[in-house]
This record gives C-alpha cells, sequence and structure tokens, in this order.
C-alpha cells in the first residue's frame, strides 16, 4: 500500500516537473515569436523606408536629367540671340525666376545688385554673363545646372562665330580675306544691277613698301600694314568693306557710293594715312598710300572688269608721282 502511494506521488511529481517544463517551453517560444514579429515589422518597415528613398532618388535622378536636357534644345541653332530666347522660354518649365538677362563683356554690371551672376570664360577670359533675379533658395542648385548648360552652349556658339570670323579674315591684317571679300564684290553687283543702285571699288598700294620691308625688316613691314588697314577701317562707313587684296594692296567697296563721293572718300583715307605717324619698336614711320578708283556700272558691269579700271586709275595715280588719287577713265587704258 505504501509502495502504490509513493508511485501515485511521484507520478503526480512528474506531471508537475513536464508540466512546468511545458509551460517554460510555451513562454519561451512566445516570446521568440514576439521578438520575431518584431524584427519582421521593424524591417518592414525599414523596407518601406528604403522604397521610398529610392522613389525619391530616382524622382531626383529623372528632374536633374530632364535639366540637362535643356541642353538638346537650345544647342539647335548658333545663334546667340536665339539661344538666349529659347533658354529664357525653357527655364521656368523647372524652376521660377524673375528677371533673366545675358549681358556682354564690358557691360555695367552696377544696375545688377542682388542678381545671381553666372560669368561666361573662355580660355581664361570673362566674355559675358548670365544674370538672373528671384530664384527662390531651393531652386538655386537646379538654376545651376541650367545656367552650366546655358554656358556649355553660348560658348559653343561663341567658338564657332571665331572659327567663321578666322575663315574670311586675313589673320595679318584683320580685314576680309581677298576670297571672301571677291564673294562679297559679286554679292554688290548683284544687288547693285537688282536695285539699280551704284557703288565704288578702291585699290589701294601702300607707296614704296618694300623699301620699307629691305630696311626695317619684316616684323615693321608687318606693323605697317596692321596700321594701315586699322585706319582705313576707321575712316570708312561701317557698310563699307574693306579686303586685303594681296601683299601690301587692299581694296575697299564703297556701298552706293557715286564716282564724286569716292572721290572724296578716297582722300580722306589718303590724307588719314599720310598724317599718321606709325610707332613700331623704336622707329616712328610716315607712309603714303596711292588709290585708283572705278565705279559701278559706269566702268564696269562684272568683278574682273570693275578691278581691272581700279587697277588702271592706282596705276595712273603711281606713273603721276604716288601719294595719290586717281579715277578710272577711258583714256586711262
Amino acid at each position: 500500500m505504501l509502495y502504490l502511494s509513493g508511485l501515485i506521488l511521484l507520478t503526480i511529481a512528474a506531471y508537475f516537473l513536464v508540466k512546468s517544463g511545458l509551460d517554460k517551453s510555451s513562454i519561451k517560444k512566445e516570446a521568440g515569436y514576439q521578438d520575431s514579429r518584431c524584427e519582421y515589422d521593424e524591417f518592414s518597415l525599414g523596407n518601406a523606408r528604403l522604397k521610398e528613398e529610392n522613389l525619391s532618388f530616382n524622382n531626383k535622378v529623372t528632374q536633374t536629367l530632364a535639366l540637362y536636357n535643356i541642353s538638346k534644345d537650345i544647342s539647335r541653332t548658333l545663334d546667340e540671340n536665339k539661344i538666349f530666347t529659347m533658354f529664357k522660354e525653357r527655364v521656368n518649365s523647372y524652376v521660377k525666376i524673375g528677371d533673366c538677362r545675358f549681358l556682354n563683356k564690358g557691360a555695367d554690371l552696377s544696375g545688377y545688385e542682388g542678381y545671381t551672376r553666372f560669368p561666361l570664360i573662355i580660355k581664361n577670359d570673362v566674355a559675358g554673363y548670365l544674370v538672373a533675379s528671384g530664384i527662390e533658395e531651393k531652386d538655386k542648385y537646379r538654376f545651376q545646372i541650367l545656367a552650366q548648360q546655358f554656358l556649355i552652349v553660348i560658348k559653343r556658339a561663341f567658338l564657332y562665330k571665331k572659327i567663321q570670323e578666322l575663315a574670311i579674315m586675313d589673320g595679318l591684317t584683320s580685314v576680309f580675306s581677298r576670297r571672301h571679300f571677291l564673294g562679297r564684290l559679286k554679292e554688290e553687283i548683284k544687288r547693285s544691277r537688282k536695285f539699280k543702285h551704284n557703288f565704288s571699288f578702291l585699290m589701294v598700294d601702300m607707296d614704296r613698301f618694300k623699301d620699307s620691308n629691305d630696311k626695317y625688316g619684316h616684323l615693321v613691314g608687318d606693323a605697317i600694314l596692321r596700321e594701315t588697314a586699322k585706319t582705313i577701317k576707321d575712316t570708312v562707313r561701317q557698310i563699307d568693306f574693306v579686303g586685303r587684296y594681296g601683299g601690301e594692296e587692299f581694296s575697299i567697296i564703297l556701298v552706293e557710293t557715286g564716282k564724286g563721293k569716292a572721290s572724296f572718300a578716297a582722300e580722306r583715307i589718303r590724307q588719314a594715312i599720310e598724317s599718321k605717324t606709325i610707332k613700331v619698336y623704336d622707329e616712328e614711320l610716315k607712309v603714303t598710300i596711292s588709290i585708283g578708283i572705278s565705279t559701278f556700272p559706269d566702268d564696269a558691269d562684272d568683278p574682273v572688269a570693275i578691278i581691272d579700271a581700279a587697277d588702271k586709275g592706282l596705276y595712273s595715280a603711281k606713273q603721276a608721282g604716288r601719294n595719290r588719287v586717281c579715277v578710272y577713265r577711258v583714256n586711262n587704258s
């Protein structure tokens, strides 16, 4: 009987021990579940934040790429004014600004206090400024990107213009090259013929230029040519054309100018050259020129004949003693 009672007690004790172990295990499992649940929730929340950040980042990248794409639109032309006009039309699609202007080199910036300025730098030299006002703080970075795109395109236009100028200008004297000048002569003949205008052609030759070259050297000779060309350009009108015909010869088209006014203009050029003192290194030099004149359509009506007639007038000026103006006449030939 005692044996049976002991066995029952042992069985009851074992039951409670097992139950206690099971309860503790369940508690541990529940605690582990709760921990896992919290970790999962934190992971899900972090994942959601990451997705939101990725979306925000992608939107910013898309917006930034759109800012750079403005250069595709404004680079369709090489005209500086058109580039800026297109830029102004498109910039407000990305940022809100007040006044916006593109200023040339040497512009007075005193009237643009408070404007954000972006200089156009070409070969370490400021070639102009993009200025803008009314830019909000949140838009400054985006406008800076837009401004840089504009400056890249406008720089391209500036360089293209420079290349074009080099192609049509004489490198030494900065007047039209012979080839380009002859092209302008043909165009002026067509225009004058169409509108029944006249014009005069001047052939200019420096007197005894070879003697100066032989005496002082080619560097001094080049300086004389540069100064002579500059004086001629400063003396004629802006609508007239000046070219280097070759060597020490220059040619001039006086637009819509008859023989009488051409003679007056040529004499003014001659006197301007004669009165000028050219300072080169340690030398102070005086030079003179001779000029021959022909007029369209009185003397000729094609390029070769017009040049030939002016050349004959120039020959007469040389024969008469140099440093003078002679108009072409039939008896010159």
